[in-house]
């Protein structure tokens, strides 16, 4: 009889490839009902893993990959991203793994996913992914991984780690509108990408709340110059806004600069709020969204070590937000 094979099992078993051979290799990294399905297909044929196969794919490479599915202008220039870093960078530190960064707008013939698919690391941590990046998807059904952000698409044994980006929003619109404001806009990341459409979202509910239309709601593409553009656009209106909450503090200094330029004042005229608490906040005296960075960075490395190790980590772990609140939107007097 012809020995069946693990394409044979995953079709049986409606999963993917990856999915049959985390459970043949005993990873952890498997939902309970693709456990159960494997298991079955598995004892209906009868299959048994190639030993030398096995063999291969045990080796551990002790590399986790960093996939940041963006340019490199916007991964080197963006204090979110270099935060979640030196996070990721201070949790190996002190592990047997070390940090393959994998950077890519895109995927031009498959070469990062046939690194990943070829045993180049052993799991990997996504972080800035957009839904339009269908190589993600291929990754994380390639090796164990973890989202740096609630990913576009669920895949089996997806470990997240994020903040309640629509709370947060809310609370910083919430945060304007008690300062009397009434013609507020938002400034947000690319709408591709899930935490965008939260921050929005959050926003919009805060307004629905309060019984009001946005004065505007304008992408900036999570880069200062995306702000600046936004800015522009929103000033140009016929009733410019007299609040803004920002999904960046990079699109916001990009936008305050629009402001300065347009000969409106800080808060006085327009009050603006951002998102991080980045290093920039503190230099330009915005209010802002404070999330933990550092410690989600600190966060993703050590969940994905667990995953390796055979632990059962926690599929979602929320961290807390606080609105720091600083000249750009404080109270008069």
């Amino acid at each position: 009889m012809p020995r069946s094979t693990i394409e044979e099992v995953a079709a049986l078993a409606g999963v993917s490839r990856s999915t049959v051979s985390r459970v043949v290799n005993g990873s952890t990294a498997v939902s309970p009902e693709a456990l159960t399905a494997v298991q079955r297909a598995i004892a209906q044929l009868n299959y048994a893993p190639n030993r030398a196969a096995r063999s291969l794919a045990s080796r551990q490479t002790h590399a986790i990959g960093l996939v940041v599915p963006e340019d490199t202008t916007r991964f080197f220039g963006d204090p979110f991203l270099a935060s979640v870093v030196a996070g990721i960078s201070a949790r190996l530190a002190d592990s047997d793994y070390v940090l393959t960064l994998l950077i890519a707008s895109e995927d031009p013939g498959g070469k990062m996913t046939r690194f990943v698919r070829n045993g180049g690391v052993d799991a990997a941590i996504i972080v800035s992914h957009h839904a339009s990046d269908s190589f993600v998807d291929t990754i994380a059904e390639s090796v164990p991984v973890v989202f740096g952000g609630r990913p576009s698409r669920s895949h089996d044994g997806d470990h997240i780690v994020d903040v309640d980006n629509v709370a947060a929003a809310r609370a910083a619109t919430e945060h304007l509108l008690a300062l009397g404001r009434r013609r507020v806009a938002t400034i947000t990341g690319s709408l591709s990408m899930p935490v965008s459409v939260d921050r929005r979202d959050g926003f919009l509910a805060a307004l629905a709340d309060a019984g009001l239309e946005p004065a505007g709601v304008v992408d900036g593409d999570f880069s200062e110059q995306g702000g600046s553009d936004a800015a522009q656009q929103l000033l140009a209106q016929d009733e410019h806004p007299d609040a803004l909450f920002i999904a960046s503090d990079l699109m916001a200094r990009g936008a305050m600069g629009v402001l300065r330029s347009a000969g409106l004042r800080v808060p006085e005229d327009v009050a603006v709020i951002g998102f991080d608490d980045s290093a920039l906040a503190a230099a330009y005296d915005l209010t802002s969204v404070r999330q933990p960075m550092f410690a989600q960075g600190e966060l993703l490395a050590g969940i994905i070590i667990d995953v390796l190790a055979g632990r059962q980590p926690e599929r979602l772990t929320l961290l807390p937000t606080e609105l720091i609140v600083r000249g750009s939107a404080r109270a008069a007097g």
